[in-house]
């Protein structure tokens, strides 16, 4: 088996396992925390007056249904079964013109210049070929589509989501480490590979600027959030009651910096990453 698909199989395992399940469970806290990027999206795809839209990586769905509700049809697409069945019955109690579909988008078959805009929230960093993927998602769309992805800046501009596993590292050496240009969360931190990625796989007119905006969950919710999410929520479920609580004692302190009374508060540092699909007279 090649190295493609190893990945390919590793993040299908993960997001129709439990971190695909820890986002169910946690979808109202998550869309509301990353709710300044959902409106961002959403604004800057408005203006192209997209009638179809491809939300990559779209989760449970909070950014298709928001799409769909601005400026018509969205599709979402993601490789994790428990959060589409989520997504699909949100959009069907919403009654919003959404759709899903559970493939890996570097890979699935999707209808020729079938979108006029491609979308993404946090969703594109885990493919193990980027240039195949955005190739492909090139092929999906129509001449001079607009694509409009969120991303991570890099760990050190993003103390907040690397503070669990810095406080934890003492105690559980067998965390996973973060390596840099591998799919992950901060997979897209360089802006020069992110643009050679595009450039490379047929895309034209890219722009990539950086973009701040401060999230916020309840306090009340901080020790669900670390010990279920990240890297910690890959390794505590295996952990003694013993362990787990030896370790939540150390890391929820070292969230404190973040603490304001009754809510965690943070700056979330990202790229704005857009471009058209080259082919056509770029505006």
């Amino acid at each position: 088996m090649d190295a493609s698909h190893t990945s390919h199989d590793e993040q299908a395992a993960r997001w129709n396992g439990p971190a695909g399940h820890a986002w169910v469970d946690l979808q109202g806290l998550l869309d509301d925390m990353f709710r300044p990027w959902e409106e961002l999206l959403v604004d800057t795809v408005a203006v192209e007056h997209a009638a179809s839209v491809l939300d990559v990586g779209c989760g449970t769905g909070s950014v298709t249904r928001a799409v769909a509700r601005r400026v018509g049809h969205c599709v979402g697409v993601d490789i994790s079964g428990p959060m589409l069945d989520t997504a699909r019955a949100r959009a069907e109690q919403e009654g919003v013109p959404a759709s899903f579909i559970q493939a890996d988008a570097q890979e699935h078959a999707f209808e020729p210049a079938a979108f006029d805009a491609v979308v993404s929230r946090f969703g594109v960093m885990f493919f193990s070929d980027p240039v195949r993927a955005f190739g492909n998602l090139r092929s999906t769309v129509r001449d001079g589509a607009a694509l409009r992805c969120v991303v991570w800046r890099g760990p050190e501009e993003n103390p907040f989501m690397t503070t669990a596993e810095r406080a934890a590292a003492p105690f559980l050496p067998e965390l996973p480490a973060r390596q840099p240009d591998q799919p992950g969360q901060f997979a897209f931190a360089d802006p020069e590979r992110v643009h050679r990625i595009l450039a490379e796989s047929g895309w034209a007119g890219i722009d990539i600027q950086p973009v701040d905006a401060v999230c916020a969950l309840p306090e009340k919710d901080l020790v669900t959030y670390f010990t279920r999410l990240g890297p910690l929520g890959t390794v505590l479920p295996g952990a003694d009651e013993r362990t787990r609580a030896e370790i939540i004692e150390v890391v929820r302190p070292a969230f404190d910096p973040f603490v304001q009374g009754a809510e965690v508060r943070y700056t979330a540092a990202c790229w704005m990453v857009s471009a058209r699909a080259a082919g056509a007279k770029l505006s």
